[in-house]
């Protein structure tokens, strides 16, 4: 089920980035290097958990909920062309292609990730939600991808290189770094969908669980996977000395963590059951997409 929704509704998603590149972008090499990395492709689990989340609560999903999905995908993707950069992560490689500063140079690949990231609250602020929703929404989106989100989370990543953490100071981390995009996709997910304030704090519980069973499964593949698999290089953690969740609890401790927060996240759809016209389906079968 969940792969034929994805086959469905996720070009939809790419539709809309791309449009919206090669409509307000003026400046042709500009507009090649964003597309050029939203072109690359990826799992593009975040819209999904938007789409999915939608779906699941109402029976159709429109324009505005493609728009605001595309808009998450391209924060993300301006954050992965900024972290491949020499000053942050320094990689060459990124969904089995060269990295954007690879191909088109640093400066052009920091204006391409700036665009993305400002025309993502463009593309949401033009739909055509009520404006209560929309500014809801903007709000949301930049709290979670900025200071006290994931540029926080960055930050909090960068000082603990070289550095060992307790686990508490780890989970911080990446609940910012990577966990605060994946909830707001839920999040936007169940405010797109009209749901009550009871069902969107299951929904931001939900994405907390997912957020670091993410980051998990994130940190296991870099010890376990393989380039051709992952299209970026791996053991690239323990080269930069960063802490994970391997290096803090073992390969066999991080898998067990991964497994409890899936648990948990199961159990918070459990409780979703409970509101009305829920449909657990497609959520049950997203939580398998995070398993190792």
């Amino acid at each position: 089920m969940l792969q034929s929704f994805r086959a469905k509704e996720l070009p939809k998603v790419e539709e809309a980035m791309l449009t919206f590149i090669e409509e307000h972008t003026s400046n042709q090499s500009l507009a090649e290097s964003m597309a050029y990395s939203v072109k690359a492709g990826g799992k593009r689990i975040r819209p999904l958990i938007v789409l999915t989340t939608a779906a699941s609560f109402s029976n159709s999903i429109d324009v505005n909920t493609y728009h605001v999905a595309a808009a998450l995908e391209m924060i993300h993707t301006y954050s992965l062309i900024h972290d491949d950069l020499p000053a942050m992560d320094d990689d060459d490689l990124r969904r089995g292609k060269p990295t954007n500063h690879k191909v088109f140079g640093e400066a052009l690949a920091i204006l391409a990730g700036d665009g993305l990231l400002t025309g993502a609250f463009q593309l949401v602020s033009e739909t055509s939600l009520e404006s209560d929703k929309q500014v809801l929404l903007v709000q949301l989106l930049a709290k979670a991808a900025g200071s006290e989100g994931m540029v926080a989370g960055q930050a909090g990543d960068m000082a603990a290189e070289k550095q060992q953490v307790s686990l508490e100071e780890l989970m911080a981390i990446h609940r910012a770094k990577t966990g605060a995009l994946l909830t707001y996709a839920f999040v936007a997910g169940g405010i797109l969908a009209n749901q009550t304030d009871y069902v969107i704090e299951q929904l931001q519980k939900l994405g907390e669980h997912i957020g670091l069973a993410f980051q998990i499964r994130d940190d296991l593949l870099d010890v376990v996977g393989t380039t051709e698999e992952l299209g970026k290089n791996v053991g690239q953690d323990a080269k930069q000395e960063k802490s994970t969740y391997p290096a803090l609890l073992g390969v066999s401790g991080a898998k067990e963590a991964l497994q409890k927060e899936l648990d948990q996240a199961t159990q918070v759809i459990e409780e979703l059951k409970e509101a009305e016209d829920f449909d657990s389906g497609l959520f049950q079968e997203l939580i398998r997409l995070f398993a190792l």
